[in-house]
Order: C-alpha cells, then sequence, then structure tokens
C-alpha cells in the first residue's frame, strides 16, 4: 500500500503500490486561496450580520434615511475592487507585508462623497462575517464592491496610500507562514471570484432578460416573471495531474509558450461534460504527450481565483497518473515541449529556485506601488537563482498546486 502523508493538505491516498511516505519542502495548513477565515456557513435570516438582514441595514444607511454613522450591530467592512484587483496597502516598514484595504462604513461614505461612482446597493456583494463569542454587537460583516468606472475613487484611495494590486502579485507577496495573511487572500480570492462571475454573467441564458443580483449578491436571478430563472455563481473543475512513470522515478512536466523561460509546471485540463475526472486526467494527458495513463491517485485540491474574468474560479483537482507507456508525442497546438525529468533533476530545481526572495521582493514592490512610486511589475523576472547560477529549469512557487505535487513526489522517502 502506499501512503501519501504529510501532502500539502494532510491528504492521505492508498494504492496497490509499494509504501513510502511523502514529505514536503513547504506545509502550508491549507492551499493558497483556501482556508477563508470568514465564515461561509450561511446564518439564519432573521440574523443580524445574515446576507439578508445585513443588506436590508445597509440599504436604509446608504439611502440616507439615517444619519450617517457607523452601525452598532454588525459592523460593515467594504473591499474595492478595480478590474480585478483588490485594494491594497502595506506596513511600510523594514518587514514589508501587505494588506488588504478594508474601508469602514464611515470611511467608505467619505471616499464616495465627491466621487463620480453612482453607487448603487446592486453593486455590492455579500463575502460573510465574523463573530466573536457569538456576541452580536462584535459581529462584522464583510462587502466587496466594484469601482473600476470611478477614477476620482482611483486617485482618493491613492492618496490614502492605497493601491489596487493584481491578485497574482498578492499570491507572490504572500508570507505563506502568516496565517493572517493567507487569510486575506482567500478572502481576495472569494471577492473577486463572486465580482467576476457578476461581471459576466448579466443576461438569462433561458429567455436572454437581464439577470439582477439576489441574496445580497450571492446569486442571481432573471427579472423576467415567466421565467425568474435563479443563477449560482460558477466554478470551473480543472484536473492537474503529474505523470509518473513506471519504476516511479521519473516524472512528466510540460511547458508552454506563456510560461516564464526555463519553468516547466504539470499538465491540466477542464473537465468535459459527462466525464469522471480520472477520465479527465487520461484523456488530457493523451491529447497533449501521447502518453497513456493507467491508475489515478488524488492528492489535493485548490481553488484558483486568478484565471481569466470569463472564468471566474476554477478549482484545480490534483491527481498522481501512473504512465502505461514512455514515448512522448507533443502536441505543439497545446504545449511548447514535455520532458521526462529525474527525480534528482526535480529536487535541484526546487532548491535552486529562490522563492522566498521572489515573495520579498514582490512584497517589496506592493509596497512601492501603494506609495506611487511604481505603477506595475512584472513578478515572473524575480524567480532567480542561488549565486547567480542559471538553473535549467524551475517549477512553478509554493501558491500553486503544481508545486506540491511536484514537490510531495521529489521528496518522497522509500521505506
Amino acid at each position: 500500500m502506499r501512503y501519501l502523508s504529510k501532502s500539502i493538505f494532510s491528504v492521505k491516498s492508498l494504492t496497490s503500490r509499494k509504501p513510502y511516505f511523502s514529505t514536503m519542502s513547504i506545509n502550508l495548513k491549507a492551499p493558497v486561496f483556501a482556508g477563508n477565515p470568514i465564515r461561509s456557513k450561511t446564518p439564519k435570516p432573521t440574523d443580524p450580520f445574515s446576507p439578508t438582514s445585513a443588506f436590508q441595514t445597509l440599504k436604509t444607511l446608504l439611502s440616507g434615511q439615517t444619519q450617517i454613522q457607523e452601525p452598532s450591530s454588525p459592523k460593515f467592512k467594504v473591499l474595492p475592487f478595480r478590474k480585478g484587483r483588490p485594494l491594497a496597502g502595506s506596513t511600510g516598514n523594514s518587514v514589508k507585508k501587505w494588506h488588504l484595504g478594508w474601508l469602514n462604513f464611515v470611511d467608505f461614505k467619505g471616499v464616495l462623497e465627491g466621487s463620480d461612482l453612482k453607487l448603487s446597493v446592486d453593486l455590492l456583494v455579500y463575502l460573510g462575517y465574523e463573530s466573536k463569542e457569538e456576541k452580536e454587537h462584535d459581529s462584522v460583516v464583510y462587502w466587496a464592491i466594484d469601482v473600476s468606472e470611478s477614477i476620482s475613487m482611483v486617485e482618493e484611495l491613492g492618496n490614502r496610500q492605497f493601491c489596487f494590486v493584481e491578485l497574482r502579485t498578492l499570491m507572490v507577496a504572500t508570507d505563506w507562514a502568516d496565517d493572517s495573511a493567507m487569510g486575506e487572500l482567500a478572502i481576495a480570492g472569494h471577492a473577486r471570484a463572486l465580482l467576476e462571475w457578476h461581471n459576466t454573467s448579466r443576461f438569462c441564458g433561458s429567455c436572454g432578460e437581464i439577470l439582477v443580483p439576489a441574496e445580497a449578491g450571492r446569486r442571481k436571478q432573471c427579472k423576467k416573471d415567466s421565467c425568474m430563472k435563479k443563477i449560482y455563481p460558477r466554478v470551473d473543475p480543472v484536473v492537474i495531474m503529474l505523470v509518473i512513470d513506471k519504476e516511479n522515478d521519473r516524472a512528466l512536466l510540460s511547458k508552454q509558450s506563456r510560461f516564464v523561460p526555463r519553468m516547466w509546471s504539470c499538465l491540466a485540463g477542464f473537465l468535459e461534460p459527462g466525464e469522471s475526472l480520472e477520465e479527465a486526467v487520461r484523456r488530457e494527458t493523451w491529447e497533449e504527450t501521447g502518453i497513456k495513463v493507467g491508475e489515478v491517485i488524488y492528492h489535493s485540491s485548490q481553488p484558483w481565483p486568478v484565471g481569466p474574468s470569463s472564468m471566474p474560479c476554477q478549482l484545480m483537482i490534483g491527481f498522481f497518473a501512473y504512465a502505461t507507456s514512455l514515448e512522448i508525442n507533443v502536441d505543439k497546438s497545446e504545449l511548447e515541449d514535455a520532458k521526462w525529468h529525474s527525480r534528482e533533476e526535480v529536487k535541484k530545481a526546487l532548491t535552486f529556485t529562490e522563492y522566498e526572495k521572489a515573495q520579498k521582493t514582490s512584497a517589496y514592490k506592493v509596497d512601492q506601488m501603494c506609495k506611487g512610486v511604481v505603477k506595475g511589475q512584472n513578478v515572473a523576472s524575480d524567480f532567480n537563482v542561488e549565486s547567480g547560477e542559471l538553473a535549467s529549469m524551475f517549477v512553478p512557487g509554493p501558491f500553486a498546486i503544481a508545486h506540491h505535487l511536484i514537490s510531495s513526489w521529489a521528496h518522497q522517502e522509500q521505506v
């Protein structure tokens, strides 16, 4: 039997092969973009921090029917987004750490005043809530809002040393040992997925009528009385697999033209209708490389909200796939290249790549962006190697499930 223990997400898998234990060079309590600290359990509709109740309170405050002030229960925090980028700030001290640019209700209203944004409650999306020891007065409800159409608001937030940062940049800039930062990254990923889904799901697929937000943005509904179709947020499942040879000595890695030079990664592909996960692994491997796969073993999964806006949230489902053939026939329309790599080659790639340096460099650049020093960055260039030596290959960083599939295989210890 094979036991995959101490893998990235403490997943145990069993097969009929020889036993071994896999250890990770980097261990995370949860995958990046998972482990959201905001409660996902839906409270009762009568609770003041439920989507329905909190939304009604927010509408009343925004309508001006009551005096504008911080509500006592629940409190509200709002996270603005612009073109899929969350608002972020930086500590500004010697240890650069980014944080989300949450605005309390009073600050949010202050930024809105004089801005060119036509505020509508339809722009706000309920993210969740936190409550200390179930005390109602301690509850905080979190919202996201898309302010892409407001130029003046962007300028005002910039004056407060906030900036809108690509989620991928924050992903690289995150200290993976910092639970708080990992939690904020998960919240930002969840928010981006919901907002992008709202932006791309505007019309009913059944009758063509306009869709309107419902349940505080947690779903949408057709406004046509004869239709009233309910639409829920979209998740696109993707299989990602590390293909391993029969002797368990080599792994099949591929590269694409869009990759950073010298980066190799796992094969991956979207699940098709009427297809099992195992079938998708075998089909994608065969189509892209001509390699036939037999045994398929589940490893772990990861939400991936950093894809294109047309696919606002992918779910990466990771597998080990054991090849029954070795000859590679690359589909050049899909891949630039695919090769078998020995365990030692993969270990060297993992050792030489300076993931921590990339993280610190990106965190510094976020800090500079918030200070208005730089407007953009190319995080790909931050993956350097020890002592200036140019490694022949490297693999994605610890923020990607591909890294943990590759790393867990490379560090297997035979027993």
